[in-house]
């Protein structure tokens, strides 16, 4: 016979699997993350909320889940099972909200804390009747769980009714999915009227995928045909390879007809009994506890690759689209470089302004100019960049992340950044003049202003500007017009640097913080690999 395995290095392994899976992150809008951001959810849910507690504590009682769609008789069943009403049931649908857990009095311990479904928040009302949903001050009523105890349940069999995996309400559809993963045994419950229906079907496809210690209910059969639609429902079972599974039928009475929530003990007789057996008989309460556990287990050789292939994707999208940024501004900071060269800045009313100088244009007015000739350049520049960004990434799908997409009201603009560092770029400058003339002869010492204009225009004005480059020899000296030119040309290409690099990093920045980076495939497989050793 099957055994669980509850060793300490499969824990920690099993531990160290389970941080990798919630680590794994899956931002961009690929074609594949919807799933693998569902798998990741599912997986989370079955590790923390069975798997890990279940391997912890084998001694804990067994945890049937019974779920279904919408009307199909849960909360009844649960009630009969029972003896007593503890779960609403009625005509009003959705009618469980705020799922239920009963357990016998003496096995009330291993659910009021968080062993289980620590997401969920408890609220014990063993005295509190059916339907009187009590919940905590501003708790969401789709993350409480109600704990009841029952003697009329064996000890070690607790069941537990989760809300409608069709339910209209989001949150309880999420809930259902999570409380169905935490499962020793899945109950699904399906009626004579829909047994056919998709939601059932994906549910039983996904017991049997992870080869879970299942069970159906064929409930609300009309005498009538019971034969018939039991004979077709189980038809359907064995075409979906699922002909093993235990299945009962419950046939349709007023009690559940009307809501009332309890059927007579003979209606779930059948059910109660496979039930008591599989939580008191030790062989059967192995077989199940195994079977279920290796279940998921087995799973993981098929989940873990397919995660690590789905954050391989989300890396490989989010390089390509820093590679669209990269190559964007570079591609024009060359370019400005080039320009920078040719004395594309002195033109338009720099240039004019440079011919007037000094006769009809003051040195700060030639400054005023050529910076602001410099501001556009660097705009114009920046403004390319971004528009090949966008052309590049409106053929990426992964682009159209929200985060991506969003623009900061309260950032400022790119023109405002660029007139700041241009400004700063010229104040800098006019330091450098005013040290290079301070051990002059205060008689013959030009004015700094006109010297850092000079300059200036000698940076900016390529060819067109070698008049400026004599007129700072003619002032400061050959050796201190160099030596100023040098200084004035590293504190450009600094500035252009800042300004590019900037830019180029606010660009990236909504990219970075979504947080794709290459480690998450590889620490994936690795946790799977160390897992399959440990077992």
């Amino acid at each position: 016979m099957v055994t669980l395995d509850v060793r300490p290095q499969l824990l920690d392994a099993l531990s160290a699997l389970r941080d990798r899976v919630a680590a794994a992150r899956f931002p961009l809008p690929l074609a594949g993350a919807p799933r693998a951001r569902a798998n990741r959810d599912e997986l989370l849910a079955q590790l923390d909320d069975y798997l890990v507690p279940r391997l912890r504590d084998p001694e804990a009682p067994l945890l049937a889940v019974v779920g279904g769609s919408t009307g199909a008789g849960k909360s009844t069943l649960v009630n009969s099972l029972v003896g007593r009403r503890v779960s609403e049931a009625g005509v009003l649908r959705p009618t469980t909200r705020t799922p239920v857990l009963v357990c016998h009095p003496e096995d009330h311990h291993w659910f009021s804390g968080m062993r289980v479904l620590p997401d969920l928040t408890r609220v014990w009302t063993p005295h509190q009747e059916a339907g009187d949903d009590l919940l905590l001050p501003g708790e969401n009523p789709a993350r409480v769980l109600r704990v009841e105890t029952a003697d009329t349940l064996p000890p070690g069999l607790a069941l537990l009714d989760a809300p409608d995996v069709d339910s209209l309400v989001a949150d309880n559809r999420v809930l259902a999915a999570e409380l169905i993963c935490a499962a020793d045994i899945w109950i699904m419950v399906t009626t004579a009227a829909r047994y056919a229906d998709a939601v059932p079907w994906h549910l039983l496809r996904t017991a049997k995928e992870y080869d879970a210690t299942l069970v159906t209910v064929l409930d609300r059969v009309p005498h009538q045909v019971v034969s018939e639609v039991s004979r077709q429902y189980g038809a359907l079972l064995t075409k979906a390879g699922l002909g093993d599974v235990p299945r009962f039928t419950v046939p349709e009475l007023p009690e559940s007809a009307w809501g009332g929530g309890l059927l007579p003990a003979t209606a779930v007789a059948s059910l109660r009994t496979w039930l008591v057996h599989q939580a008191q008989d030790p062989a059967a309460r192995q077989h199940t506890l195994a079977r279920t556990a290796h279940g998921v287990l087995n799973s993981l050789k098929s989940r873990m690759p397919e995660l690590a292939s789905a954050a391989a994707a989300q890396y490989a999208a989010a390089l390509r689209l820093t590679a669209a940024v990269e190559g964007a501004y570079d591609s024009e900071y060359a370019r400005v470089r080039g320009r920078l060269q040719a004395g594309a800045v002195l033109a338009g009313d720099a240039l004019k302004r440079w011919r007037a100088f000094p006769l009809d244009c003051t040195a700060a007015e030639l400054l005023d100019a050529l910076v602001e000739s410099l501001g556009a350049l660097l705009l114009c520049a920046v403004t390319a960049a971004d528009e090949r960004v966008d052309e590049a990434w409106r053929r990426e799908p992964a682009a159209a992340a929200r985060e991506l997409t969003e623009r900061d009201p309260t950032l400022e603009s790119a023109e405002h950044r660029i007139g700041m560092a241009v400004r700063r770029w010229r104040r800098e400058l006019e330091e450098y003049a005013e040290e290079e003339i301070r051990d002059l002869d205060r008689g013959v010492a030009p004015d700094p202003e006109t010297v850092a204009a000079l300059v200036a225009t000698a940076l900016l004005g390529g060819r067109r500007a070698r008049v400026a480059g004599e007129g700072l020899a003619q002032r400061i000296g050959a050796h201190g017009a160099l030596r100023l030119r040098d200084r004035g040309g590293r504190l450009l290409a600094e500035h252009l640097d800042r300004v590019v690099h900037g830019e180029r990093e606010r660009r990236l920045a909504p990219l970075d913080a979504l947080d794709v980076h290459p480690e998450p495939q590889a620490e994936l497989i690795a946790a799977l690999s160390v897992l399959q050793k440990e077992r």
